[in-house]
């Protein structure tokens, strides 16, 4: 059973910068679809990062410039790194890894960006 875990969330103030983290268990990361999506309260969830098999990666322009999605296959694990937050990127963010035979979600870690 594929597993995705994300860590590094956490209260920050404007400006600052964030690294989270998603540990993928139950099978290996090779050359897979994976994003970072987030929601807010009341709204949808919404695509934030995302990377293709081939490593091309694409933004939502609200991040685009300032959040960057990586993976490492022999850790198994993707990130996604944030800089100059903003209290608009104030939402729980998951992870998701596309295999051939499933999509696999995490369970979110909170991120809230306030003075």
């Amino acid at each position: 059973q594929v597993q995705l875990v994300e860590s590094g969330g956490g209260l920050v103030q404007p400006g600052e910068s964030l690294r989270l983290s998603c540990a993928v268990s139950g099978s290996i990361l090779t050359r897979n679809a994976m994003g970072w999506y987030r929601q807010s309260p009341g709204k949808q969830r919404e695509l934030v990062a995302a990377m293709t098999p081939g490593g091309s990666t694409n933004y939502a322009d609200s991040v685009q410039g300032r959040f960057t999605i990586s993976k490492d296959s022999a850790r198994n694990m993707v990130y996604l790194q944030m800089n100059t937050l903003k209290p608009e990127d104030t939402a729980v963010y998951y992870c998701n890894v596309h295999y051939a035979f499933g999509t696999f979600w995490g369970q979110g870690t909170q991120v809230t960006v306030s003075s």
